[in-house]
């Protein structure tokens, strides 16, 4: 069968297909940015935060049935949902449902990313789906779910896993796969010291996305037997994804742009360094993420702003932005932003320098303040003749500097505590 040619198939596998994010994770490499709220909530790419790009996946892959599974910090990120997210048809089977660790089955929290699943089998149960698509919520991509749904019935397997190829030196904190020629997966090793190369291709490995499709059943009877085990961690890396692979049909799907030669945009924003990189990669001339793609559109809760405003036009008072993406809400009031990101509701007061940062929403920088090099957190509020990025030690002293030298500010750090809505 000529997938591509079967829109009808795949449209009948989405329709029986549930999706569950779990967005429960504490993102502890992202360090403060992750100190009141989840992961999948920290806002990216300007208008967006990281949950969105998932869910949209789900929307353009018309996969219309999701659960987000929630536990960390998860307040702004619920908030972030009910908002953005609730314009589905209940009478036709739509929904986006929120799963909040809520001790179903034992008097415990999540214990790991398998466990999270088990403890709402009834929930998933209930919406008698044929397939479960498992997703991570903190990843920046685009994948059309459809195309790994068809492959997975096509092959006849019990679960398929998701895969991409990594740089041999970034591959340990992945899962790591070798697969034969009919795309079987032969061996898998979650976060190996020494990870196996791609045969032929020493500098590359074969590393899992983080991605499942399972057969209901299957999958209710590898957790099942998972919750049984003591000695396991609960977790679909160390423990069902292996036992899968030598007790059932296994199989991979390379991650693949359909429309170019390209390696595929997936990344794992979760490190400062990554997220900083990431952000700015946008602002590029031709992004290898585009944010602009009417075809596979990134969705959101978006609040209604006005336009964004530069003002003062003096040789020494100029509001203006060069090589930058500003959102809406922004006033850049005779200060300069250059090769920079700015989320909605940024002010920038006159004679200020923003160089090569992101700047998260709701920020406010007063006037003589040189920023360069840095991540400044949502609801900052910096003070008059501010410098960051400068002066590293000066900065280490008062803020947390990356192993790149990328700054992060943070409210906190600031002495301005705003620990509520995130």
């Amino acid at each position: 069968m000529n997938i591509e040619k079967s829109p009808r198939f795949v449209s009948n596998l989405t329709r029986s297909t549930l999706a569950l994010i779990m967005a429960g994770g504490h993102g502890e490499r992202l360090k403060h940015l992750t100190m009141w709220r989840a992961k999948p909530a920290v806002p990216f790419g300007g208008k967006f935060r990281i949950i969105d790009f998932p869910l949209s996946n789900c929307i353009n892959s018309d996969i219309r049935r999701i659960g987000v599974l929630t536990q960390y910090k998860a307040h702004s990120l619920i908030l972030h949902i009910q908002r953005g997210w609730w314009q589905f048809r209940g009478e036709f089977g739509e929904f986006v449902e929120l799963w909040p660790a809520q001790q179903r089955i034992e008097a415990s929290w999540y214990s790991g990313t398998a466990d999270s699943i088990y403890q709402n089998l009834d929930i998933i149960r209930s919406h008698s789906p044929e397939y479960i698509l498992i997703l991570a919520g903190d990843h920046i991509y685009k994948m059309d779910y459809g195309e790994m749904l068809a492959r997975h019935v096509e092959s006849g397997a019990d679960v398929t896993v998701s895969c991409i190829e990594v740089p041999i030196e970034k591959a340990s904190v992945f899962g790591v796969m070798s697969i034969e020629d009919n795309f079987r997966i032969k061996s898998f090793e979650e976060k190996p010291k020494n990870p196996v190369p791609l045969p032929g291709n020493e500098n590359e490995a074969l590393c899992s996305m983080g991605i499942y499709v399972f057969n209901r059943d299957m999958l209710f009877e590898l957790l099942i037997r998972d919750a049984d085990t003591p000695e396991s961690s609960h977790d679909f890396g160390n423990n069902i994804i292996p036992h899968a692979i030598k007790n059932y049909r296994a199989f991979a799907h390379p991650f693949a742009d359909t429309k170019s030669d390209t390696q595929p945009y997936w990344r794992d924003v979760g490190t400062v360094d990554a997220f900083w990189e990431a952000n700015l990669e946008l602002i590029g001339v031709t992004p290898e993420f585009n944010l602009y793609d009417e075809e596979w559109p990134i969705w959101t809760y978006q609040e209604q702003l006005p336009p964004a405003k530069f003002v003062f036009d003096s040789d020494d008072r100029r509001g203006m932005a060069v090589d930058s993406m500003v959102s809406g809400g922004c006033i850049i009031s005779g200060a300069l932003v250059r090769h920079s990101l700015l989320f909605s509701n940024v002010n920038v007061n006159s004679y200020s320098k923003i160089q090569s940062s992101v700047i998260l929403p709701n920020v406010s920088i007063g006037r003589n303040c040189k920023i360069n090099h840095a991540v400044i957190d949502k609801g900052c509020k910096i003070p008059e003749g501010t410098v960051i990025g400068e002066d590293i030690e000066e900065d280490k002293s008062r803020f947390y500097v990356s192993p790149n030298g990328v700054v992060l500010v943070t409210p906190d750090m600031l002495g301005q505590v705003i620990h509520h809505v995130r």
